[in-house]
């Protein structure tokens, strides 16, 4: 039996991704994979006739997943594309199959899902080959080089998704989803890393979590002009007073803080406890929010999240920070769930 030569193009701004998805192909295919870290370059793949098969991601830069999928249909470019992505919303899973997309697949991606996704598309798998078809393994089943920062953001992303897709659940309505900001700063510079306008007030809450020698906050900090509007959604009616604020926002949170957390933590293969959430302060100006001292921390890993919703005003930053001390357990979770 021959072994399947079939053109297939991964297109993600995540290496750890791109990584991820040609170690879950099927061990008996050969031939000729390429890789892009944006949708132009996709684009310029596909083009070249390098795609025959294309795994796309949505979140990207220069050019998102959208935007390709609008731009192979208004072309007439003719190939089979499999979204795989960590929004999975069912406004983006409805907008790519009325785009083209053959089939959807959420991440983290693994052998089984693509394997299914095969089988659903009636693409030659290695059940018809045989397990002789190829004595040599192919280039991407070699061990990964971690990028930890690539790693964290992409953790990051799907973890994102899940909570903008159970947020959306419940307000249906679309989250607008952005790359995820990762970085190692040291607290004082806490302020210029965060989205958030400095001319606007805002509100905030704070949750401790530990788990498996990792542990952290989770800041939601919740702009004040979003109230009226997430009330809508929420159809809560009558007067927005305080107490009404209060409950929307720690509606919020409840619902992005834990669904977030819990991303990460399966993931990672962990468990996270999780404090009760304590008001870190109400209709304030970010820096005088940021000047009290809700964290003994000078250093710590940050990754921030600005969630905002279509056609509403409503913006608030989720930002999840980690203890110095927890960044060598992450790594070497990571080591070992990806080699």
């Amino acid at each position: 039996m021959k072994a399947v030569v079939i053109k297939i193009l991964i297109c993600d701004d995540s290496s750890m991704a791109r990584k991820q998805t040609a170690r879950s192909l099927p061990p008996q295919w050969t031939g000729h994979i390429t890789f892009a870290d944006n949708g132009m370059e996709g684009l310029s793949a596909i083009r070249k006739g390098l795609g025959e098969l294309v795994f796309l991601d949505l979140n990207m830069p220069e050019l998102d997943g959208y935007s390709v999928l609008e731009t192979l249909r208004e072309e007439g470019i003719k190939t089979r594309v499999v979204v795989v992505s960590g929004d999975i919303q069912p406004q983006a899973y409805k907008r790519v199959m009325a785009l083209g997309a053959a089939a959807f697949i959420k991440k983290p991606v693994d052998r089984q899902k693509i394997t299914d996704i095969l089988a659903q598309l009636q693409i030659e798998t290695p059940s018809a080959l045989g397990t002789a078809a190829v004595s040599h393994p192919p280039p991407y089943a070699a061990p990964i080089q971690l990028n930890f920062h690539d790693c964290y953001q992409e953790i990051a992303n799907v973890a994102m998704g899940q909570a903008a897709d159970m947020l959306a659940r419940v307000l249906n309505a679309c989250i607008q989803l952005p790359i995820p900001n990762v970085n190692m700063i040291e607290l004082s510079e806490l302020q210029m890393a965060l989205a958030t306008a400095e001319d606007s007030t805002i509100s905030a809450i704070c949750q401790g979590f530990i788990g498996s020698g990792i542990a952290g906050e989770v800041l939601l900090m919740f702009n004040d002009t979003s109230f009226s509007d997430i009330a809508a959604l929420m159809n809560y009616t009558g007067k927005i007073d305080e107490t009404v604020e209060l409950e929307l926002l720690m509606d919020t949170a409840n619902i992005l803080v834990s669904t977030f957390l819990k991303g990460i933590a399966e993931q990672l293969n962990v468990h996270f406890s999780q404090s009760r959430p304590v008001v870190l302060g109400r209709h304030l100006p970010l820096d005088k929010l940021l000047k009290r001292d809700y964290t003994p921390w000078k250093k710590t890993l940050s990754i921030e999240i600005n969630y905002t919703i279509k056609e509403y005003n409503v913006y608030c930053d989720l930002l999840v920070l980690f203890t110095e001390e927890s960044i060598n357990v992450i790594n070497k979770k990571l080591a070992y769930l990806f080699n």
